[in-house]
């Protein structure tokens, strides 16, 4: 696939990913409506001349996305993600098809990634609380790093039950829940007869059909400078994800540390700042973006050039801008990043 790229110097942003606008149709027909869902920001926006029908679909997306949140939340103690790392150590648990499905899709992403993508990070990940600025120690990392491996997670397809291979696994699907529910608010749309629009959760987007016969413009947020564009992407029919050092995290003695945990340390990962991913849908999408960040530029971009319909940029951790060959290079590269903003 081909894509215009250009680079923006400085263009205000409300969130990580944003579509702008363009006056192509009358913005009255455009709905627009967000809620905060899912520890983040929820969007909506489409086309769709009856006022009270665009009302009733958007409520029906972000009912999907409470749902959702209400399933898969690993912060909510009733949560059935919660149950399963709270009984799967000791016992095969039964679980619904649709929580099913999603692991089975998170252990794909795992085959596929070669453990980069591991849903079992959260065994030390949750160690970390980044409102409060706490890091567990180098010997809890080490004394927990042992169940992180996305094989200690067993899937049974027959009685549709997991069971994790060893105490203290805990896993976490922040790295694919948010695309999943992008998906689904998507097709709660399509069902809704609308024909244009978008939905997002946080870094997560995915577009039907295009603006009024003109691509949606999204834009990367840049990693260091909190109200500035690294890349404008026109788009249409399509998903985009991005997956960055700068959504949680707290920097302690010049250090960031930052939710995106590299399974094989324990620790944040510190040779990536963002990485964006373009393809057919958010579940997708989503995985990778957290995939090519723990990867990096030279082998999550090795990954890329293996998939079909999938495209990337990845900026590294000295601000270099690094793209798949569907992209035209955007020019110039990715400016230095100046004094951060925090």
């Amino acid at each position: 696939m081909q894509y215009l790229m250009f680079f923006v110097h400085r263009i205000v942003l409300s969130s990580l990913l944003v579509a702008l606008c363009l006056p192509a149709i009358g913005h009255a027909d455009w709905y627009k409506d967000e809620q905060a869902i899912m520890g983040t920001r929820i969007a909506v926006e489409f086309w769709d001349e009856d006022k009270a029908h665009a009302e009733q679909c958007a409520e029906q997306v972000f009912s999907e996305m409470r749902r959702i949140d209400a399933l898969m939340s690993p912060y909510k103690p009733n949560s059935e993600l919660s149950r399963i790392n709270q009984q799967a150590a000791g016992q095969a648990i039964l679980i619904s098809e649709e929580m099913f499905k999603l692991l089975e899709k998170s252990l794909q992403m795992s085959q596929l990634s070669n453990g980069a993508f591991d849903i079992t990070f959260s065994s030390v990940g949750h160690l970390y609380n980044y409102r409060e600025g706490i890091k567990p120690s180098e010997e809890d990392i080490q004394q927990s790093l042992k169940s992180i491996n996305y094989r200690h997670v067993l899937l049974d397809n027959t009685n549709r039950s997991v069971r994790f291979a060893q105490p203290g696994v805990v896993i976490d699907l922040g790295g694919i829940a948010k695309g999943y529910a992008v998906d689904n608010g998507i097709a709660i749309l399509v069902k809704c007869g609308i024909k244009g629009g978008m939905v997002s959760a946080g870094g997560d987007s995915r577009i039907l059909g295009d603006r009024g016969n003109r691509p949606w413009m999204m834009g990367v947020r840049h990693p260091r400078k909190k109200d500035a564009v690294a890349v404008m992407l026109p788009l249409s029919n399509t998903a985009i994800s991005t997956s960055g050092d700068y959504e949680r995290f707290f920097i302690e003695d010049g250090k960031r540390y930052h939710h995106i945990i590299s399974p094989s340390t324990g620790k944040s990962v510190s040779t990536t700042w963002s990485a964006t991913v373009i393809g057919p849908d958010a579940t997708t999408t989503d995985a990778l973006s957290t995939t090519l960040f723990v990867l990096g530029p030279e082998k999550g971009l090795q990954l890329v050039e293996s998939l079909a319909g999938i495209d990337a940029v990845i900026i590294d951790a000295q601000g270099q801008m690094h793209y798949s060959s569907g992209l035209m290079p955007p020019t110039p590269e990715l400016a230095p990043a100046g004094p951060e903003v925090r």
